[in-house]
């Protein structure tokens, strides 16, 4: 595919935007960096939203029956103005199709938030997520959200990026309003969606099909919370292997005994973690081209994301599926 929506993503602006930190800076993200050519971004920051200063004192949140968004310095309880200020900014927004966090953070960490004993003592007694953040997860639960420091990991920036710009396809889908729309969607997309999960794809067929002859607004509803739950998590290794042995079979005809041999033990190799899954893809895509396969060049399974948001640096893990 070379032809990519462009997602809306609401970014946490202390990461490359503007120097919005309680201490003043602000973040050099590399994923941002990446990403800003093919995303739209709708940069925020709760706190100086509800007025906190830069630089500012530190807030925190307490154990306290509930939990509560704090100030220690100045005794100041911010939990309703940033409930508040939450909700009406998500009130606000156009159609998005991803959030990208700060981690940690009171107000927007999405977990390992740390919980203080209280505004005056520094015991941790547990992790929770930041206020701005659970809004988010409350209202858009289902979109692609992730925080800055989790995206080191290839397997889930990978799935962070396949979400997100399958969400921001479908969202130009659901806007056309028809069912052809919806069927080139859900053609494309066949064995993408069949590496995260083969049978919620099957749900989303019938409902593609739409057998029962229901009203097509109801179809895109139940179709799009179908399409939340099957990319709720990275696929599996698996999974993967089970596809590329589906998109081999388009070949079987026009393979020797020897490639066929030879493509199985690249598999394998995937499959102990030898290899990485780019280097199967590559082979398919590469008969794809050879035999002019024109219904698979259109499969986002190939290229779900821009090419350029492919790093080859990586934390060290998930690196198998690089």
């Amino acid at each position: 595919m070379s032809q990519f929506p462009v997602p809306r993503v609401v970014v946490s602006k202390c990461l490359e935007f503007d120097e919005v930190r309680y201490n003043g800076a602000v973040i050099p993200d590399k994923a941002v960096q990446r990403m800003e050519p093919y995303v739209e971004f709708i940069p925020v920051c709760p706190e100086v939203e509800i007025g906190l200063g830069v630089p500012r004192d530190v807030i925190r949140i307490v154990d306290q029956e509930n939990e509560r968004l704090v100030q220690p310095k100045t005794g100041e309880d911010l939990t309703e103005s940033m409930q508040g200020f939450a909700r009406s900014f998500i009130q606000s927004l156009p159609d998005v199709d991803g959030f990208l966090l700060k981690n940690r953070s009171p107000t927007c960490g999405v977990q390992d938030v740390k919980v203080y004993h209280s505004d005056d003592h520094p015991q941790v007694v547990g992790k929770t997520t930041g206020f701005f953040a659970k809004e988010i997860l409350r209202e858009h639960g289902g979109l692609a959200i992730e925080e800055e420091g989790r995206l080191k990991n290839f397997t889930l920036r990978h799935h962070f990026l396949t979400k997100l710009f399958t969400l921001a396809d479908f969202r130009n889908a659901k806007g056309e309003a028809s069912t052809k729309a919806l069927q080139q969607f859900q053609a494309k997309n066949k064995y993408l969606f069949m590496a995260y999960h083969p049978g919620v794809s099957k749900n989303m067929g019938r409902l593609v099909a739409n057998h029962d002859h229901q009203p097509l607004e109801d179809v895109l509803h139940q179709y799009e919370l179908e399409l939340h739950r099957l990319l709720e998590s990275p696929a599996k290794q698996t999974a993967h292997v089970n596809v590329c042995q589906h998109i081999s079979g388009y070949f079987k005809k026009q393979l020797s005994k020897r490639e066929k041999e030879e493509f199985q033990s690249l598999l394998a190799q995937f499959k102990n973690e030898q290899i990485p899954l780019s280097a199967v893809i590559s082979v398919l895509r590469s008969w794809v081209a050879r035999f002019e396969q024109t219904y698979l060049e259109k499969q986002t399974y190939f290229q779900p994301y821009p090419i350029d948001l492919l790093e080859i640096s990586d934390s060290g893990k998930g690196r198998a599926y690089s």
